[in-house]
């Protein structure tokens, strides 16, 4: 790719990145059936053809929204599993990579949570597709980590579920400019998963 070439894929980039945060910002705050592609344009000061230089519609914009939340968060946890080390602390890094995607991209869940109704039946797919892989991604963690030894956990996937849900849910009620700062919570949720997994039962045994 040339310099031009680079410097044009970019821009491009940047364009659709600012399309999608004011999208995201008008979600949020207004949900998604009460905002228009006419109010992105307007959040924006361009017209609405420029929006569909990048996005098919409003529904492509919600899927652009939160398709990427699921997959950072299922990278976060198959990259970790798939280091080398103990299962524990394997399971450590993937709660705080994967705590630190969610918590640094609430809106966008919370756009998910309350808008996945109007996914288009594809979109929908292709993101169950992703969350039901991270399911199994983790839940094979912590059946290896249970062949091992080192968790105490009956039901591998269930284990799954509930630890993907508390840290999931961390975006109803994380602020920034709480007493944690994100580092540190990622850390005390990536415990408490670990405390799910029966560590601190195994310790004090």
């Amino acid at each position: 790719m040339s310099g031009t070439e680079r410097v044009r894929s970019e821009t491009q980039a940047a364009k659709r990145e600012r399309v999608l945060h004011a999208a995201m910002a008008l979600f949020y705050e207004r949900g998604y059936s009460a905002t228009t592609l006419d109010d992105v344009a307007a959040r924006l000061g361009v017209t609405k053809p420029f929006i569909y230089t990048y996005f098919r519609g409003k529904a492509d914009l919600l899927a652009a929204l939160c398709q990427p939340t699921i997959a950072l968060s299922l990278q976060a946890v198959a990259q970790a599993a798939a280091e080398p080390g103990p299962p524990t602390e394997r399971l450590r890094r993937a709660m705080v990579d994967f705590t630190r995607v969610v918590l640094s991209r609430q809106a966008n869940i919370a756009i998910f949570f309350r808008e996945e109704k109007h996914l288009e039946p594809a979109a929908l797919d292709e993101i169950n597709a992703l969350r039901k892989r991270f399911d199994q991604v983790l839940s094979a963690l912590l059946a290896e980590g249970v062949a091992a030894g080192a968790f105490e956990i009956a039901d591998p996937s269930l284990a799954a579920l509930a630890i993907g849900g508390m840290v999931s849910w961390a975006y109803t009620w994380y602020r920034p400019n709480g007493r944690m700062d994100l580092e540190t919570m990622c850390g005390r949720m990536a415990e408490l998963a670990l405390n799910l997994a029966g560590v601190r039962l195994r310790a004090a045994a």
